[in-house]
């Protein structure tokens, strides 16, 4: 390799370190403040970069809220989706996915509480690219979560008549409204009674309802 070939790879793996450095920044902002209250000003100054060197790597306001939303959603998979993959279709792999979510939404991986639920609200009636973003991560997962419901409905975990879009609508609900508790009042019960309302709802559903814990 020569010496000009060793610079360059050194200026892309510290542009991509300042990248990454930017996004985990902007994620948590954004969770609690909300995508509009990014800027590469902002973030520029906060973490001591310049601002033509946040600006090279993003170029807008806009393209750092899409870098910021497409970040989010490979932190969402991390933690919410990835670890159930491996599981067999079933009632079972249905609520490990729900408690996953929960934990992620509790542990705060986002300094906000779920980033998506926080800039849904945020964008829902609005239009446009960033808008768009959110909407497609929305219908995505709700997707992912009615596809996991149907596969297990498929292998004999739930009826054969089971109203997959409904059940995938309840569960959601519930695990958002439990973000939304705790984030405004700080109260952690509101997962205990997510998880109990998701596993009652799925325990009636099953056919097998010894498959899934009696409780969260």
């Amino acid at each position: 390799m020569s010496s000009g070939d060793t610079r360059t790879d050194g200026r892309v793996e510290r542009g991509n370190q300042t990248r990454r450095l930017v996004l985990e920044r902007t994620m948590n902002i954004a969770s609690v403040e909300g995508l509009e209250g990014l800027s590469l000003g902002r973030i520029a100054t906060e973490l001591q970069l310049s601002k033509s060197g946040v600006f090279a790597l993003f170029g807008s306001k806009e393209e750092l809220q899409l870098a910021t939303v497409r970040a989010a959603g490979d932190v969402y998979i991390d933690h919410v989706v990835r670890p159930t993959r491996e599981l067999a279709p079933g009632a079972a792999r249905v609520w490990a996915l729900c408690s996953h979510w929960l934990d992620y939404s509790r542990s705060r991986v986002f300094a906000g509480g779920c980033f998506f639920y926080a800039v849904t609200a945020e964008f829902d009636a609005r239009s446009g690219p960033v808008h768009d973003a959110i909407a497609k991560a929305r219908v995505d997962w709700v997707r992912y979560v009615e596809r996991t419901i149907d596969e297990a409905r498929l292998v004999g975990g739930f009826d054969a008549e089971l109203d997959v879009p409904q059940l995938a609508f309840e569960i959601i609900a519930l695990m958002e409204a439990a973000n939304a508790v705790s984030v405004l009042h700080e109260d952690d019960s509101a997962y205990e009674r997510a998880g109990r309302g998701i596993l009652s709802r799925l325990r009636g559903a099953a056919t097998d309802p010894a498959e899934l814990p009696d409780r969260p």
